[in-house]
């Protein structure tokens, strides 16, 4: 019998027995226990049951393992694992192609460049564009190892008339998708699709910055490798952007003051720029004049407890996909059944809207691991302690906002990065609005944009720590 039929003879009843097995388990153990419910360990033999059900995917040999898959010290077999939950190409080169010859490259440097003007323009409803540009740039992944990176780059068309150099807004978008096709880069150069990302264009981050004259930057902050929910590539993607901005067009990009927004996914992306900037990036950092930071995403040990096995559980499985593409040491801990979730073309390629819709299968974390254990697992709880950031100073005012009644990214943890940028002696600001995620998202936007649109205007912040 073939792998795919010996896989579609598998039967659902089979899975929702082992669901209900786990969930019975965990319940039986009691409120004695601290961990909530969802995070308990499932049956010591849950993970040989699942892997004697679901047979292992066919995953393909490769003669040799492409660039963006490449791991150093790791098998053949775990880089071509690694290569086939990659996204799928789209066939356009400016995202699919990896440049030869990066790492005799400097970060920022600029690779290729094209006009997207008479596509994007028409994007931002009436905003006031002179030009649209998209740059291809070379930067750093997780690991500090060379990679291309993208962005787009938007110019008023009037020249500047305030006092000094023309401002800048960095623009982190919530790229809240696994597919290529679903990032903010490719909606700038191809239009909208069906499943295209609305926080692209709302709010209105981009256009009315550019009604203020102001530059702006959206970096596609998930990398190349479409790598949702890891801070390091993003900042590192976010902070070369500017730099590539700078020597692609210094008049426009070169030397005025620079601030960022970005909320839920994009705050990620800002919230680990500002802490990255002052190390990574000393050279532009100086000119970051402030960060707003709605929605964030910063401890991820709590969004496991919000968002595991429940309506969240889509959006949260999308984010452990995305994190291990940046780092590989989490496949290991996929059992059969995640891996055939992770290389499915579908699934790999899934966009915000229907990420959201997987939510309704509640599946938990534990039924997709060979640890019954996963969160307490040594990889997991280095993977929860590498990507809170813990203990890095913002290089930058920071502003961050949240709403009172989320449920599944809870305020406790944007109250805590507050906390703690104080005691690290941060200039910090922060804001609850009531409501949850979606509805902060536009409640909150307009205070923000103004806090901004102060520190660009050269008026210092007043901490509230």
């Amino acid at each position: 019998m073939s792998v795919g039929k010996a896989f579609r003879r598998w039967s659902l009843g089979a899975l929702i027995t082992s669901v209900a097995a786990a969930t019975v388990a965990v319940t039986a153990a009691g409120p004695a226990i601290a961990e909530p419910v969802n995070l308990l360990p499932a049956p010591t033999q849950l993970p040989n049951r699942v892997d004697s059900l679901v047979p292992p995917p066919a995953v393909p040999k490769l003669a040799a393992i492409p660039a963006r898959s490449v791991t150093p010290g790791a098998s053949r077999e775990l880089q071509e694992l690694r290569e086939a939950i990659m996204p799928t190409p789209v066939g356009d080169s400016f995202f699919d192609d990896w440049p030869r010859g990066l790492t005799a490259r400097q970060p920022g440097d600029v690779l290729t460049s094209r006009t997207v003007t008479k596509v994007a323009a028409p994007l931002l409803f009436g905003a006031p564009v002179g030009s649209v540009r998209q740059i291809k740039f070379r930067t750093v992944d997780a690991e500090n190892r060379p990679i291309f990176g993208t962005a787009t780059l938007f110019v008023p068309p009037t020249p500047w008339k305030g006092p000094g150099a023309r401002p800048i807004m960095i623009n982190n978008p919530p790229i809240v998708t696994l597919g290529t096709r679903c990032t903010t880069g490719y909606t700038m150069s191809h239009g909208y699709g069906d499943d295209t990302n609305s926080s692209d264009v709302f709010p209105p981050t981009t256009g009315q910055s550019l009604a203020k004259g102001y530059a702006v930057i959206m970096p596609d902050h998930t990398g190349p490798r479409m790598a949702y929910a890891e801070p390091y590539i993003a900042a590192h993607v976010v902070l070369d952007s500017a730099r590539a901005a700078a020597k692609f067009d210094p008049r426009n990009f070169g030397k005025g003051p620079i601030a960022m927004l970005g909320y839920s996914g994009g705050a990620i992306a800002t919230n680990a720029t500002a802490k990255l900037a002052s190390s990574y990036a000393p050279d532009v950092a100086s000119r970051f004049v402030g960060a707003a930071i709605g929605g964030v995403p910063a401890d991820y040990r709590v969004l496991a407890r919000a968002m595991n096995a429940n309506l969240g559980t889509g959006i949260f499985h999308a984010a452990i996909l995305g994190i291990t593409r940046e780092r590989p040491e989490l496949l290991p801990l996929a059992n059969n059944l995640a891996r055939w979730l992770a290389t499915n073309e579908t699934l790999k390629n899934i966009c915000t809207g229907t990420m959201g819709n997987l939510g309704a299968t509640f599946v938990p974390t534990q039924l997709l691991s060979n640890d019954p254990d996963p969160f307490h697992s040594p990889v997991a709880e280095r993977i929860f302690d590498i990507t809170e950031m813990k203990g890095h100073k913002a290089a930058m005012p920071i502003y961050i906002y949240h709403g009172t009644q989320e449920w599944w990214i809870p305020a406790s943890q944007a109250r805590s990065l507050f906390a703690e940028q104080c005691r690290l002696g941060a200039n910090a600001t922060y804001r609850e609005y009531p409501g949850e995620h979606i509805t902060t998202l536009f409640v909150g936007f307009p205070d923000a944009m103004n806090w901004l649109e102060q520190r660009l205007a050269g008026h210092p912040p007043k901490s509230q720590c």
